[in-house]
């Protein structure tokens, strides 16, 4: 039985958020998935404004562009001018580090690392992965509310917001401004709810 078949529709819509996240902050997308997102239709929310926006970027956008893009903000010469990583936004974490703690909690809730990723496990796409599949039960089975909400809060909450703003305003970012502005608004509306759970 698969667990997807046990998720209601608005759980799945998050996950659909999270997975488009992921898939655009692991990599540049290639002209598959600029076509898809091209596609996208928005509303007047602020999240549907930003779908909006990113679809109009999509559509006039190239890949080998989006490449130098994606390049310049997360990986540079030395490094990007965006850092994607959630212990660099959570330095000043009390009694240990922020990647040893999400560790420690993906081994709790046996989540295991992508073997052919090679990135640190608190790169946002991977965060953005691990709650699309907690929601799903891509773990085993889709996780309490509970669960996803103090893994959000530990791990996300507390940069992810600041991320998407660098990431709306960074000298190099054009595309991406787009991406940031779905995430910010994603982050503000997972925040809200989780504070009624």
């Amino acid at each position: 039985m698969n667990a997807e078949n046990d998720v209601g529709s608005e759980d799945r819509l998050r996950a659909d958020v999270y997975r488009l996240l992921a898939m655009l902050l692991r990599a540049a997308p290639d002209q598959g998935n600029l076509d898809m997102l091209a596609t996208m239709r928005g509303d007047q929310t602020p999240l549907g404004k930003a779908v909006g926006r990113l679809a109009l970027l999509a559509s006039k956008s190239s890949p080998d562009g989006i490449d130098i893009e994606y390049h310049a903000l997360f990986i540079g010469v030395e490094e990007g001018e965006v850092q994607p990583y959630g212990s660099r936004y959570m330095e000043d974490f009390l009694h240990e580090s922020p990647l040893e703690r999400l560790r420690f909690d993906m081994s709790r809730a046996g989540i295991g690392m992508r073997e052919d990723v090679g990135e640190p496990e608190d790169h946002i796409a991977a965060l953005c992965e691990m709650m699309a599949g907690m929601i799903l039960g891509d773990f085993s089975t889709p996780s309490p509310l509970e669960e996803q909400r103090s893994f959000f809060k530990v791990h996300i909450s507390t940069w992810a917001g600041t991320f998407f703003h660098d990431l709306q305003i960074a000298r190099s970012s054009v595309f991406y401004t787009g991406v940031g502005g779905i995430g910010a608004a994603f982050i503000d509306i997972e925040e809200a709810a989780f504070e009624m759970v």
